[in-house]
Formats: structure tokens, C-alpha cells, sequence
């Protein structure tokens, strides 16, 4: 069983930036694709970035070239480097453990683990 616990959260103006961070205790990261999911009211969560156990990375399109996903396996902490902010980043940011293997962003559905989330808010 993994717990994950997420931090770095805030308010931001337009143009600036902010790293989240995800402490994973109970299990290694390394054993899982990890993964950064956003959500706001009324829609569905949706994914952000993956990471492979290979370093291998994804994104959405709507982040691609502004965010950057990295993990230290060493520590068991996963990261989410988002530079350039826009409102429409606005959102709760859940980090997530998948059991398997992801070449892409994460689908919802393939989450074993949450974090109980950290709130971004750009204005």
C-alpha cells in the first residue's frame, strides 16, 4: 500500500511558477508509473503528467514545454515543476501511483493510489 502526500501548493500570479512535490512512503516510486492529475469543480480529474520508472516522461497538451515532471527514486518523492502559470491551471493537484507501465499520460481509471490533493490558484 502506497501513501502519498502532496505539498507546495499556493497562489501565484500569471507567468510564475511553482513545484509541487509528492513524499510516497510504504512502497518504492520506482515500482510504479507516477503521476500528476489536476481537478476543479464540476469537471473530471484529469491527467497532467506521467513518469516511468525509466525516466521516460508525458504530458498533456496543455501543459507540454511549461511543466516539467521528475522524481528522486532515492528519496521516494515525485515532483511537478510548472513554470509559466495561467488561470486556467487553477486547480486541486493530485499525485497518483499506477501499477503498471504508462507511455503516455495516465488514464484516470488506471490509478491504484491518491494523495489527498494540494490547491494551485493563479490569478
Amino acid at each position: 500500500h502506497v501513501q502519498l502526500v502532496e505539498s507546495g501548493g499556493g497562489s501565484v500570479q500569471v507567468g510564475g511558477s511553482l513545484t509541487l512535490s509528492c513524499v510516497a512512503s510504504g512502497d518504492t516510486i520506482g515500482r510504479y508509473c507516477m503521476g500528476w492529475f489536476r481537478q476543479i469543480p464540476d469537471r473530471e480529474r484529469e491527467g497532467v503528467a506521467g513518469i516511468e520508472s525509466d525516466g521516460s516522461t508525458s504530458y498533456a497538451d496543455s501543459v507540454k514545454g511549461r511543466f516539467t515532471i521528475s522524481e528522486d527514486s532515492a528519496k521516494n518523492i515525485l515532483y511537478l515543476q510548472m513554470n509559466a502559470l495561467e488561470p486556467e491551471d487553477t486547480a486541486m493537484y493530485y499525485c497518483a501511483a499506477i501499477p503498471y507501465s504508462c507511455s503516455r499520460v495516465p488514464p484516470l481509471g488506471a490509478v491504484q493510489y491518491w494523495g489527498q490533493g494540494t490547491q494551485v490558484t493563479v490569478s
